[in-house]
């Protein structure tokens, strides 16, 4: 499949959190790259994932189960997700689908970055 449709950047941004950079659409077309963009995330020890939104601009059902499958992964992993920079509309999309039950949703990454300060 072709999947120059997403771009995923996977990038260090604590000593134990890695911040998934999701630019396109999530789709079918992701499938490979955000499997690849977990694996090199926890393969450098990251127990903590932020999936940045800002630069998506659309996720349809398939990209949906995509994340669930990620957020299965890392739950079984014991791997805490953040999801920054989603749009209301999917912010509202991943509360009726429930996927704001298996990660938390900031508003900013400003807001991210007070959670992790506020961890014991």
């Amino acid at each position: 499949m072709d999947d120059t449709r997403v771009r995923i950047d996977v990038e260090p941004s604590g000593p134990s959190e890695t911040t998934l950079c999701l630019h396109g659409d999530i789709d079918v077309f992701a499938d490979a790259a955000l499997a690849e963009a977990y694996a090199s995330a926890t393969r450098d020890g990251a127990t903590s994932l932020r999936l940045d939104f800002d630069d998506v601009g659309y996720i349809n059902s398939t990209g949906i189960a995509l994340i669930v499958r990620l957020l299965a992964e890392a739950r079984r992993d014991r791997r805490e997700v953040l999801a920054v920079g989603l749009s209301e509309h999917y912010r509202e999309i991943f509360r009726i689908t429930r996927l704001s039950d298996y990660l938390t949703i900031v508003e900013t990454p400003a807001a991210a970055v007070s959670l992790e300060e506020a961890a014991p």
